[in-house]
């Protein structure tokens, strides 16, 4: 029928989000409460003819009463009659076209009373899959519905609610405890706990300070807060995922197409068996009318749709956001991971573990030319760095006069002169006379990762930094390597040495170090030359290239940079790497769920085609069957929400047993340390 293909009402891509959901929302409320009064109407005109007939027969004339019946017909056919020819004029004759013919033919023999009833149960059968079903858009209400319709501004000291429309950046906004926040921000004063489980899927709630982003959708446990808003409407991270999950609704598989294109001719077949039977039965236009009923290839069309919005539902319980369900597809069939390091495999949080000064140089010398160079900088490495000069009460001079070198590192003229901060090679490059004072200090950061410096040509040395890599990386690697994956690789901009560190610790097969984002994006290009499927994993801004030309890209979401989240295809939304074997699981167990999916319905057809040809089927048997299919398909596909469930129940295990297993490995740990 209509609603079997799931559709959603289309975005456009202006005004804000949350009214422009809102109004879809009501419309789409709106138009089942029409369909619902029509059902009804249709529904009592049916029940008053069969009360009629069966409890005081020969009082009423039969034409008599075939004239609500007929009223009932066209009513409840109505709504079919219109998918049908909004099928033919697209060129897709499908089930509401059978379904539709169906009912003309009892309509043309007088039947109008089995016309009726078919047309009601093929319409209650059509809502109860719309409601079972959870598509897209009822997901995207639930989402829409976690952002609240007016926020409380701060503006000249005074309080005011204002439409959410009406924020702009900038604004300061109050948040109070038990609201949900309206935008996207940075926490100016106060402290609070956060439950970001509608984003990320992580039970544990966040203690939030001055500083610390927050997200729109999100909910205010404890005390009251303000903050600067970064982004509203369609901008804010909740806005971004409701569009993706639009889009990922909206968008077909390969395997989905197949099946349309399967239903073109599907339908003409049909029609073909549907006369046969006519013509050898001598004109049994009943047994014909059941034989189309019973092949509506609903189940068939809905074999694909149902078990991809439960995967998607699936996924977005763990805090994974697929763009498109061609991603979904793709991960099935990864045989090579590639990570990122920094802020993947790591957490990304360096501290400063050692100043390394060249010969004759002082720390603090170092220190603060370190910082004057970084000061502009976003990156980790700069962040650290000047958290350290802050705590040594080193304040750099605010000079606005440098640039960023893609690659390679920061170039700033400050106070101190001209300075030169980032890579070794580049250092190098600039002034080969220092290599040999910089392999010095190189020895003495072996491991680290080394910000080098450079004063008006002087070598000043390097401060070393390290990251920790994150708890659950080994585990997730073992776990991929249980899934078939035969290369997991680390990718890296660090030094080779921090790099193998960091190889070795989680087990992986390759290490490519000190590449330039160029040079990530060519290596994976490569493999996908060599015929394998790659899925690769990043946050930054270098990571880009190479996750918009993986099969699969995967950007950490909320502590990733825009560019990457835009250029992958998938985006987790916390930092938890196990999603990535629990999105090739789920991806694998989806194709085999639409396998069966399909199955049913071929299966349920021919069994029913069969019984209807032979005249052991009557219309309202049929309809029975045609339901059992469909709710047997929809029943499996939702096999994939407790797939979700069960991986949710084992996270939640595994987390009460972590400090026990964190003690055993580093117990474990200590002698491959001591050997290394």
């Amino acid at each position: 029928m209509s609603g079997l293909s799931l559709h959603v009402v289309p975005s456009g891509n202006s005004g804000h989000a949350h009214d422009k959901d809102s109004a879809c929302c009501s419309h789409h409320e709106l138009q089942s409460e029409r369909y619902l009064l029509l059902y009804l109407l249709g529904g009592m005109l049916l029940v008053g003819v069969f009360i009629a007939r069966k409890f005081f027969p020969g009082t009423i004339d039969d034409s008599v009463a075939q004239i609500p019946a007929a009223i009932a017909a066209v009513l409840l056919g109505s709504p079919l009659f219109y998918a049908s020819i909004k099928e033919l004029r697209e060129g897709r004759a499908s089930s509401s076209s059978l379904a539709s013919l169906a009912i003309i033919a009892s309509i043309s023999m007088g039947k109008y009373e089995t016309a009726g009833w078919l047309a009601l149960i093929l319409l209650v059968v059509d809502q109860l899959l719309r409601r079972t079903a959870f598509g897209a858009q009822r997901v995207i209400e639930q989402l829409v519905r976690l952002t609240p319709n007016v926020a409380r501004v701060v503006r000249d000291g005074q309080e005011q609610e204002i439409g959410l429309a009406q924020v702009k950046v900038g604004d300061v906004v109050r948040v109070r405890p038990g609201e949900n926040l309206p935008v996207d921000g940075v926490v100016v004063t106060g402290r609070t706990t956060i439950d970001q489980a509608s984003l990320t899927g992580e039970a544990a709630p966040h203690e939030v300070q001055p500083g610390d982003p927050v997200y729109a959708g999100t909910t205010n446990l404890s005390g009251s807060f303000d903050l600067r808003c970064t982004q509203v409407g369609a901008d804010t991270t909740i806005g971004k995922v409701t569009q993706l999950i639009r889009e990922a609704e909206q968008s077909k598989t390969p395997r989905q197409l197949l099946i349309e294109q399967v239903a073109r001719f599907y339908v003409p077949v049909v029609l073909s068996i549907s006369f046969l039977v006519w013509f050898l039965t001598g004109g049994d236009i009943e047994r014909a009318i059941t034989v189309l009923v019973v092949t509506c290839p609903a189940a068939l069309l809905i074999a694909s749709p149902t078990a991809m919005v439960a995967a998607f539902a699936a996924a977005a319980r763990l805090g994974i956001m697929i763009k498109q369900t061609a991603y979904l597809e793709a991960a099935a069939d990864v045989d090579t991971v590639v990570m990122d390091k920094t802020g993947t495999i790591t957490t990304g949080r360096f501290v400063v573990s050692r100043l390394s000064p060249a010969p004759g140089v002082e720390g603090a010398e170092l220190l603060s030319a370190a910082a004057n160079g970084e000061q502009h900088s976003n990156h980790p490495l700069a962040r650290s760095i000047l958290n350290t000069a802050k705590a040594a009460r080193i304040n750099p001079d605010g000079t606005n006069d440098y640039e960023e070198i893609h690659g390679r590192g920061v170039k700033a003229r400050t106070s101190m002169g001209e300075l030169h901060v980032g890579r070794a090679t580049w250092l190098l490059e600039l002034n080969p006379a220092i290599k040999a004072d910089l392999a010095i200090v190189e020895d003495r950061i072996a491991g680290m990762t080394g910000v080098h410096v450079m004063r008006d040509g002087r070598y000043l040395g390097a401060v070393g930094l390290e990251d920790k890599v994150r708890s659950n990386t080994k585990h997730v690697i073992d776990r991929l390597r249980d899934l078939g994956i035969k290369t997991v690789s680390i990718f890296t901009g660090d030094r080779l040495s921090v790099a193998e560190r960091v190889g070795r610790t989680v087990g992986v097969d390759l290490v490519e170090a000190e590449c330039l984002p160029e040079e990530k994006h060519a290596l994976v290009k490569s493999m996908g030359a060599q015929g394998r499927r790659t899925l690769m994993v990043g946050d930054g801004i270098n990571d880009g290239p190479s996750l918009a030309s993986a099969d699969v890209g995967v950007a950490m979401g909320l502590s990733g940079s825009d560019i990457a989240t835009n250029s992958a295809g998938v985006a987790l939304m916390n930092d938890d790497l196990s999603r990535i074997p629990f999105l090739i699981e789920l991806s694998r167990r989806n194709r085999v769920i639409i396998a069966q999916n399909i199955a049913i319905a071929i299966v349920v057809a021919i069994v029913g085609l069969a019984l209807a040809a032979t005249g052991k089927l009557d219309i309202f048997a049929a309809l029975l069957f045609h339901f059992i299919a469909d709710v047997l398909v929809i029943l499996n596909s939702f096999r994939l929400f407790r797939f979700g469930e069960a991986y949710s129940g084992a996270e939640d295990q595994d987390a009460e047993s972590q400090p026990i297993r964190r003690a055993a490995s580093m117990q474990l740990a200590q002698p491959a340390a001591a050997t290394a």
